[in-house]
């Protein structure tokens, strides 16, 4: 099979499905996966053929871009949909135009992120099977709400409608530029609904969220998509320090933006109060000059070395990073901002491994303190023992593999059409 692989986002959003492809490409098929420039590290690591697609999510998550203007209204859930619907929109036509020439002759395409319309036109135009993929929960269900909204204020009865309000809010706000691109670059007529027949296959683990009860036979919970380690060597510096004392705290808030770094440094500061701990500054700017020194400052590390390594794990809440502390079996305090975040903060106090999430627009160094305690329980660190046991014995990637592999031969076209 030839499997095109077609998403925007952050970096974090696009390692996963370069973990796909590679599996993918594994198992004896070949796969090509068209993302943002700034993002395909992953895949040229692992050797995946990849594409860049138009546009610059790095801009939108710099000093005054949509994504950090998000973040710094993290009270406004419409905030997000018009944030994102804004860059997909402006980059509609060139992704629809890249994602039909990339994807000609392939058996089928597999969408996420920004790019998960374009992705689903280009399918309709090339006559081949879509395959929705995602690292949250989108398919409507009555057992938790939208993972866009925050889940202390959805009342339970209103679980299944917050997914149909959420999709139809972002369905109004990238209908026109997709109906308008999809007529441009393929002739194709408007879009009056949003597809739901497709299958969705799901990256993240049924150990944090199991399937939904109510989810229809099309949506499937693989388990997380984690490419392969690298053959990664720490840094003699950041060896010494975790070899002088007790595991430390680990504190990265990953590809955020557009809070106030200044203020946030001295939170954290304050909070650890003279505890060993290790600082990813990430994009938030914060400035790691004239640290305490039971600070270590570190840059792109790989999650699964370090976070086994860590006491507690706190991190804004992506899905990736939520995933990798827990799978590493450390406690996390969660700091959610924006999006998802908070739906992951939400699953993981559920789960007994983190205490309940403060957003980071309203984070104080008395609560950061508070919640790393919380973390250091015996009991907490008991059950984030168990729930990390439980997570390395899945295999996310095996089982997307074997799906894609069964829908399209379902579809009569399991040797291509080349």
């Amino acid at each position: 099979m030839k499997i095109a692989v077609v998403t925007y986002g952050t970096e974090g959003d696009t390692r996963p499905l370069a973990a796909l492809c590679h599996a993918l490409d594994k198992a004896g098929h070949a796969s090509v996966l068209l993302a943002d420039a700034s993002t395909l590290g992953t895949a040229q690591r692992l050797g995946v053929h990849s594409h860049a697609s138009a546009g610059d999510i790095r801009g939108a998550l710099g000093s005054g871009g949509a994504i950090a203007n998000v973040v710094a209204q993290s009270d406004r859930p419409g905030a997000a949909a018009k944030a994102l619907a804004d860059i997909a929109n402006v980059q509609a036509a060139a992704w629809l135009r890249q994602t039909v020439e990339t994807a000609r002759g392939c058996d089928a395409i597999v969408c996420a992120g920004l790019a998960a319309f374009v992705g689903l036109s280009a399918a309709e135009a090339l006559d081949v099977p879509a395959i929705g993929a995602g690292m949250f929960p989108l398919t409507p269900t009555r057992e938790f709400a939208s993972p866009f909204l925050p889940p202390s204020r959805v009342p339970r009865f209103l679980n299944r409608a917050s997914h149909h309000l959420v999709t139809a809010m972002l369905w109004r706000a990238f209908r026109p530029a997709l109906n308008a691109a999809r007529a441009e670059v393929c002739g194709l007529p408007p879009r009056r609904r949003m597809w739901t027949a497709h299958p969705a296959l799901y990256g993240f683990s049924p150990s944090l969220v199991p399937r939904p009860a109510d989810w229809p036979a099309n949506a499937a919970v693989c388990g997380q998509w984690i490419p392969p380690a690298p053959d990664w060597q720490p840094p003699q510096p950041l060896s010494t320090f975790l070899a002088a004392g007790e595991p430390p705290v680990y504190i990265g808030f990953g590809s955020m933006t557009g809070f106030d770094a200044s203020r946030l440094r001295q939170v954290v500061v304050d909070a650890v109060a003279g505890r060993r701990a290790v600082l990813n500054p990430g994009w938030s700017g914060i400035d790691v000059q004239q640290l305490p020194a039971n600070f270590h400052v570190v840059g792109d590390t790989p999650h699964d070395w370090l976070f086994p390594r860590m006491s507690v794990v706190v991190h804004h809440g992506g899905s990736g990073t939520t995933h990798s502390a827990a799978r590493a079996g450390v406690p996390s305090v969660v700091v959610p901002f924006a999006g998802d975040q908070f739906f992951w903060a939400h699953r993981m106090a559920l789960a007994g491994v983190a205490p309940e999430a403060v957003a980071g627009s309203r984070l104080g160094a008395d609560q950061l303190a508070r919640a790393i305690a919380f973390a250091d329980r015996p009991e907490v660190r008991a059950k984030a023992h168990a729930l990390g046991e439980q997570m390395r014995a899945e295999n996310g990637l095996a089982r997307a593999v074997e799906a894609i592999e069964k829908i399209v031969t379902a579809t009569g076209r399991p040797d291509g059409c080349r």
